[in-house]
């Protein structure tokens, strides 16, 4: 008897196991398509932990449907279990597995920084830098100057002297980003890159990755910002690298305008009224002059 509910514990373990590597297969669904080289090394890492996670949920769950369908008490058995004072074995062992859980979770965590970094991921810099003077262990195809500010996103190449409020990036090029807010705190967050820096304001903060798949995506501000929070989107084209010097070639050509901008175009479309209602509102930044939008 003893032998046949060990093998039959062997077989849930290995079934659980088997079950929790294909949910963790199944969430590389669960999220967008993977824009760049850093969406696969985090990707990888979120499968890790939902299968990680899955095994620890299921196997809890299996345990306590197991005692319940084999160690349960006999009908109108009312009285007391066996007075156990302790197992010195089992707590070692509860004790250990989490500690080596959690060490392997970081382990493979720092593993996966360290690969971003090499990869020309995530250069993070809470100091004000020199956009002329930042260095990476590879040179990054061009630096883009994304600006923040209520309630717009604002890009400007500097070598090409463009202004945009558009993203445009070229694929299978590192790119190198320099982030500057000029009020308040902003988040730079495009999903699909799996990339998300905050914007401190009065400094620089540097941040680089590379697209590999060609599509339009969008920045979000992950950070609340204020009444027209909502607004603050703006569209990311990743091109080849023909169709990217042609934009370049195409938007130096424009004369600049005033960009259209939703959340000043709102606030100067309030009526007055006699009454004020709601939550009062700073008076959004003026749009931006831009050469293409």
């Amino acid at each position: 008897m003893e032998k046949r509910r060990i093998l039959l514990l062997m077989t849930m373990a290995i079934a659980l196991s088997l079950i929790s590597l294909w949910i963790g297969q199944l969430s590389y669904g669960w999220l967008p398509p993977q824009g760049t080289t850093e969406a696969i090394l985090i990707d990888n890492l979120f499968t890790f932990l939902v299968s990680l996670g899955s095994f620890i949920f299921l196997g809890v769950t299996g345990v306590v449907i197991y005692f319940v369908m084999f160690n349960r008490a006999a009908k109108y058995d009312w009285s007391d279990g066996p007075a156990i004072e302790g197992n010195v074995t089992l707590e070692i062992i509860w004790t250990v597995i989490p500690i080596l859980l959690v060490f392997w979770i970081a382990g493979y965590s720092y593993q996966i920084y360290q690969q971003m970094g090499i990869q020309g991921g995530h250069h993070h810099s809470h100091q004000s830098i020199d956009i002329e003077t930042v260095t990476t262990v590879d040179k990054p195809f061009e630096t883009i100057e994304v600006i923040a500010k209520q309630w717009a996103w604002i890009f400007h190449y500097p070598e090409s002297n463009i202004t945009s409020t558009e993203l445009h990036l070229p694929i299978d090029q590192r790119v190198h980003l320099a982030l500057r807010s000029q009020d308040v705190l902003h988040g730079f967050y495009i999903p699909a890159f799996r990339v998300k820096q905050d914007m401190i304001p009065q400094e620089t903060i540097a941040l680089e990755f590379t697209p590999i798949r060609q599509g339009n995506y969008q920045l979000t501000d992950s950070q609340f910002s204020g009444t027209y929070f909502a607004t603050m989107t703006a569209n990311v084209v990743v091109q080849s690298k023909e169709d990217y010097e042609t934009w370049l070639k195409k938007a130096a050509k424009q004369t600049p305008f005033l960009a259209d901008n939703q959340a000043f175009s709102e606030y100067n479309q309030q009526s007055p009224k006699m009454i004020k209602t709601g939550w009062p509102s700073i008076t959004p930044a003026q749009p931006p002059l831009v050469n293409y939008q």
